[in-house]
């Protein structure tokens, strides 16, 4: 039963990969249709320190669900620590969730993907399962007050001044 698992999200995470691997042309977030509360979770970090999304309230969160065996959550990693360090000081705060993996693997991708925003442990999969993650890397915009209003499935170019600006505008009545 695992290995039907294992092969599932390793074919999740391929089928959100551009077959062209040609990058995305237009780096936007899509709005969800209804926007709906954010599920809460306590998460520990790679760093042993525990992460509850209800002490974010009130800034904009990026929640990207991602592993480390995914290339296209491998590629947008150095992207996504560049718009953290533009970004961190305007009240919008990164949370990377690895999905089943554990402190070891995140610590050895870490390595090679240095990032200084938190990374997540998603070990046992129960936060996953609480947001509609269709493939990795599946990312969720939460706004101030505490609602999903984008999703974007698949990798991003996370510095590019258009999504940029768009995290930026949900703190703007």
């Amino acid at each position: 039963m695992k290995c039907v698992s294992v092969m599932f999200a390793i074919a999740w995470c391929f089928l959100s990969y551009p077959a062209s691997g040609a990058e995305q042309a237009e780096q936007t977030l899509p709005r969800v249709e209804q926007p709906f509360p954010a599920p809460d979770f306590v998460l520990k970090g790679e760093n042993g320190k525990t992460y509850r999304l209800q002490d974010y309230r009130g800034k904009v969160v990026v929640i990207n669900f991602w592993a480390t065996w995914c290339p296209p959550c491998r590629r947008e990693m150095p992207s996504m620590n560049r718009m953290w360090q533009k970004i961190k000081d305007k009240g919008v705060q990164i949370l990377a969730v690895d999905v089943g993996e554990d402190a070891d693997t995140i610590f050895e991708f870490l390595g090679s993907y240095p990032v200084a925003f938190p990374l997540l442990m998603d070990s046992d999969g129960s936060v996953v399962k609480q947001y509609p993650v269709t493939g990795l890397p599946t990312t969720y915009i939460i706004n101030p007050a505490g609602e999903v209003v984008y999703r974007a499935v698949g990798s991003r170019e996370w510095d590019d001044p258009a999504l940029y600006e768009q995290l930026l505008q949900l703190h703007k009545p």
